[in-house]
């Protein structure tokens, strides 16, 4: 050391958490894997019977192709729109996903207040674990995904109250004919963990004590978690979440709904779960303002189209008439801006954020919000595409017979 001049110290490095690592979103469903009992994470992750839709939905979108405009300097691509009446940051919008308290004690209201930051919209799902009006308090552009849960009487309540919150865009959920049929669920018992009494549950104490973090959480949220207050069947207060799956064998969304549905919704609505084109110009036919591109994650009909797949056929249905939106499968940035190119006004993202509320609660949400939106940005400049409103079908090439 030189005679007079101070010690140095080397500057102490942050400590990176696991969330700070986390590149993809598949390193935040590692993470949500890590946190979370199998019946939590399985839930999460898994999809009905073989599990085939599942995995097309994903392996979908890997079957488009890009066709790149190189040489073209694009230094910050506009990823900004909006989808009926919300101005969204880029055209992405937190996709429905029931249970979610029981991911993290943050759940949707953590999801609400993630997406808000992020200039992001949010549906809500009917079975969320807080009321629609203390996930509005936290919530940007905020859209009511809508069961016909517990009857006429109690839907009714329910819709006035999403209005009443400020929800002003309702998406009637229609592939829900039944009950999907989700192995992971069966074989991890969930039906009794959910539902059974002290003693049914004993047989999980093992596994679950093995997952402390979630368990510290689950603990402190025990008293609500298992109920869902938008649904507030008269007499009996929320519903249970172990009424739930009897309850949908009842309450299936058909056609003749709809005409019901619109005396008590003053706002829009769009049709969500909409995989044909037939089905998407009777969704017009019947007052709606835009179709979801859904086939539940692939958590319901096994085999069926992938969202990727169906896209085309329905935007060509739609002809511009309305607003086409697509769920499934999306984990990156690439992915929307294909979904965007094939005529897809906006997407929705369920898992992606949901690995990252698991994980992470809401500050996990938002790393899985901040790695599509970098891949977003990234992927408009290598296309050579200076905004989102400028993707078309000639910066993609389908397989044949799409």
């Amino acid at each position: 050391m030189l005679s007079g001049l101070p010690a140095t110290q080397p500057t102490p490095m942050p400590r990176r958490t696991a969330l700070d690592r986390a590149v993809n979103i598949e390193d935040l469903r590692q993470l949500a894997r890590r946190r979370t009992p199998d019946v939590v994470f399985d839930y999460i992750d898994g999809g009905a019977d073989g599990e085939v839709t599942l995995k097309d939905n994903r392996r979908s979108w890997d079957e488009v192709l890009f066709r790149p405009r190189n040489a073209v300097r694009v230094p910050k691509p506009e990823l900004a729109t909006s989808v009926l009446g919300a101005d969204l940051s880029m055209p992405v919008l937190l996709a429905p996903v029931g249970y979610s308290r029981i991911f993290h004690p943050d759940g949707e209201v953590g999801v609400a207040r993630a997406a808000r930051e992020a200039g992001l919209g949010y549906v809500l799902s009917t079975f969320s674990g807080y009321g629609v009006d203390k996930v509005a308090q936290a919530a940007g552009p905020l859209w009511y995904q809508l069961y016909l849960a517990g009857g006429r009487a109690v839907v009714e309540g329910s819709l006035a109250r999403a209005w009443a919150a400020g929800c002003r865009v309702l998406a009637v959920t229609i592939d829900t004919n039944a009950p999907g049929f989700r192995e992971r669920d069966i074989r991890n018992g969930s039906t009794q963990l959910i539902g059974g009494n002290l003693f049914a549950k004993l047989p999980f104490v093992p596994h679950l004590l093995r997952h402390p973090r979630w368990l510290a959480g689950y603990l402190s949220d025990r008293k609500e978690v298992m109920f869902y207050p938008n649904v507030v069947v008269p007499g009996v207060g929320p519903m249970r979440a172990r009424d739930v799956r009897g309850n949908l064998l009842t309450s299936a969304v058909a056609w003749e709904d709809l005409s019901w549905i619109r005396e008590h919704w003053p706002g829009q609505f769009v049709m969500k779960g909409v995989i044909t084109g037939d089905d998407a110009k009777r969704a017009l036919d019947e007052g709606a303002v835009g179709v979801i591109v859904s086939n539940h994650g692939g958590r319901q009909l096994d085999t069926c189209y992938p969202t990727a797949r169906a896209l085309p056929e329905v935007v060509r249905a739609v002809g511009g008439r309305a607003v086409v939106l697509v769920d499934g499968g999306i984990r990156r940035g690439a992915d929307i801006a294909k979904a965007i190119a094939m005529g897809a006004t906006a997407v929705l993202v369920g898992r992606a954020y949901a690995y990252g509320l698991a994980g992470a609660g809401t500050p996990g949400v938002s790393r899985a919000i901040a790695i599509l939106r970098a891949d977003l940005e990234r992927t408009l400049a290598l296309l050579g595409c200076p905004s989102v409103h400028q993707l078309d079908s000639s910066f993609v090439a389908l397989p044949n017979g799409w």
